[in-house]
């Protein structure tokens, strides 16, 4: 009785959503935003990952492309069914990326306890953390926007380095590798896993309506800036690309430097607006609402926490594999998809829809457990 009364309510307040039109973010903030949630770190992997599957792995980007953003439509469509659906609390890890300064400032560690802790993670979960204390999407949206400028400064430098500073592009033969299919295909979807920023970006509109361009404009605009990355590292470096591009960049060229410091520049940006669904779900709890210290305090210990595992795990490829593989895959495809037929019973009926959403929890079952296997047995190996 208490969720139906709720549901009421929740509906009295979307009939009055019209009234207050200046409420809300706008359309081209929430372009920022969602682009920021999916054009992020897993960037520097797909040169790492078409070398793993070949050149027709590429076809699996935007196979999975497509697959997700779909999935993003569901998503949209559980919320119209049930207006109480606002957020999806999910989050990955980043501050791995301080691997980087290793390329800037190496030999930059210290001791604690007879232990030896990177000082490039604490440096960039420093920087990271006040980002992580704003709460309005409508001012994340200028982080955000830093973030997508950064993608973008990203793909030109790796463009420069093989044009320009004369590494060149190179033709490699390896059309397809079996064997390194799994990785390749749980990094692609580690690239398209802002789903569990989606219900909470979509809330915070001004109108909802709009949420299926943002999802349009997002997906199309981040596999172009993907497919170009990855096309060139693997022309410039081949089989010998490491988990990182960047890493396998010339260390004295201007251009590396630039491109270094714009994939630190990518946690400073995305980690708040990841963050942001599953803080507003602890927050929202009648313990900590409205108290802004318990706020600063609970986004502090996340960062805290994910600072732990980057020390504890510094393999950033095969993280990436497991974090695509197993909790990309189950927040972008398979969740998606089992709560938009637990929802709209017409949907299970028969038909064209119910096709493609049982290929895609097949395809994602696949990925997740072929994809998790592999890449915790690489991490297994490197411990």
């Amino acid at each position: 009785m208490d969720f139906t009364k709720a549901e009421k309510l929740e509906s009295q307040n979307e009939v009055q959503q019209p009234q207050q039109p200046t409420k809300g973010t706008s359309f081209f903030r929430t372009c920022f935003n969602g682009l920021n949630a999916l054009s992020g770190v897993g960037i520097l992997s797909l040169p790492y990952a078409l070398a793993q599957g070949g050149w027709l792995s590429l076809f699996l980007l935007f196979l999975v492309a497509v697959l997700c953003w779909y999935t993003g439509l569901l998503l949209r469509r559980c919320m119209d069914t049930h207006p109480l659906i606002k957020t999806y609390p999910d989050i990955v890890e980043f501050l791995i990326l301080g691997d980087n300064l290793d390329k800037l400032f190496p030999n930059t560690a210290f001791k604690v306890a007879g232990m030896k802790i990177r000082g490039k993670v604490m440096l960039t979960s420093l920087i990271v953390l006040p980002t992580t204390w704003l709460k309005s999407l409508a001012l994340l949206a200028y982080v955000s926007a830093g973030g997508v400028l950064a993608s973008f400064i990203l793909v030109i430098c790796i463009f420069w380095v093989g044009a320009v500073d004369k590494v060149g592009f190179h033709e490699n033969d390896l059309d397809l590798n079996w064997r390194g299919m799994p990785i390749a295909i749980s990094m692609f979807a580690f690239c398209y896993c802002g789903h569990a920023v989606f219900p909470t970006l979509c809330s915070s509109m001004k109108d909802r309506s709009k949420f299926s361009k943002v999802l349009l404009v997002c997906f199309i605009t981040s596999t172009i800036n993907y497919g170009s990355m990855a096309v060139m590292g693997y022309l410039m470096f081949g089989e010998h690309l490491k988990s990182q591009v960047t890493l396998n960049l010339p260390i004295k060229k201007m251009t590396t430097k630039i491109a270094i410091y714009t994939t630190l520049i990518n946690p400073l940006t995305k980690y708040a607006i990841i963050t942001t669904p599953i803080t507003t779900a602890i927050e929202e709890t009648s313990l900590f609402c409205n108290s802004r210290s318990l706020s600063i305090l609970i986004r502090t210990a996340l960062v805290s926490s994910t600072v732990i595992v980057a020390l504890t795990i510094p393999f950033f490829g095969y993280v990436m594999a497991f974090i695509g593989s197993f909790l990309s895959v189950t927040a972008s495809m398979l969740l998606p998809c089992l709560c938009y037929l637990k929802l709209n019973k017409a949907a299970r009926k028969m038909g064209l829809e119910l096709i493609i959403i049982v290929a895609i929890l097949v395809a994602g079952l696949f990925i997740g457990v072929v994809g998790t296997f592999t890449s915790i047995k690489q991490i297994v190996k490197h411990l």
